[in-house]
């Protein structure tokens, strides 16, 4: 009976040590999956997009927006009409180490615009980077862009903006509003605009064009996935180890 008691606490600890180790080792080599997953997906994101390169671009409205993750990528053409008065600047934004606002403004297709899926008075209004343009010295003022009237559309469309908010989004004020974040829904409900949850990116502008595609590539997501995996592995072995080390 008193070499059951003293062999109990080792008991234990093994069993322990045992769940602990296998727990984890479930945990990372769960997340090394989640990797390689994320590296599929970039891959066939990368070729969808390097296919959108090489079509020929549409207009407008010919973008059928029932499923617009089909167009992220796409080069457009045409020329768009400026909603005025909306203008807003999405803050703090780096150019060579300069600080100032990327310009956004909402964009519908000109006048004899054709529209192959829909009629011209039920084409989507259009989200449009102009660029970035520094700012003044003090945070009290803004900028105050003068924005052409009408453009035509030469660069890449991008699909669901989002981006990191924190606090406020919107500042309140006349024109220009100063914004944290391109979130579409929030602009939509403060101007009653029915704006599509997309981004144009214009290369041919009196601003500057600085837009880059961050997106993390399917190697790198690989290489994690194998530094998870290499992980699980030595908490799997180092814990078995234990486990022995830890028998009576």
């Amino acid at each position: 009976m008193t070499t059951w008691h003293k062999q109990r606490p080792f008991h234990h600890r093994r069993w322990i040590v045992l769940i602990f180790t296998l727990g984890a080792s479930v945990g990372l080599c769960k997340l090394a999956l989640w990797q390689w997953q994320r590296a599929a997906e970039k891959d066939i994101w990368l070729a969808r997009m390097a296919e959108a390169q090489q079509t020929a671009p549409l207009t407008l409205t010919q973008l059928d927006w029932t499923a617009p993750d089909r167009w992220d990528g796409m080069p457009l053409r045409g020329r768009v009409e400026w909603l005025s008065p909306y203008v807003w600047l999405l803050d703090n934004q780096a150019v060579a180490g300069e600080i100032g606002y990327d310009i956004i403004i909402p964009v519908r297709a000109g006048k004899g615009a054709t529209a192959v899926k829909q009629s011209s008075s039920q084409a989507p209004l259009l989200l449009v980077n102009l660029g970035w343009i520094p700012a003044p010295a003090s945070r009290d003022r803004l900028p105050e862009p003068v924005i052409p009237a009408a453009l035509e559309l030469d660069g890449l469309l991008r699909i669901s903006p989002g981006g990191l908010l924190l606090g406020q989004n919107i500042e309140p004020g006349a024109y220009p509003n100063r914004i944290q974040s391109v979130r579409v829904t929030s602009l939509s409900e403060q101007t009653s605009l029915p704006l599509v949850d997309a981004v144009f990116y214009q290369q041919k502008t009196p601003f500057i064009y600085h837009y880059q595609q961050n997106v993390m590539p399917p190697e790198k997501h690989r290489a994690y996935a194998l530094q998870w995996l290499g992980l699980a592995l030595v908490v799997l072995v180092g814990g078995l180890m234990l486990t022995r080390r830890s028998s009576p």
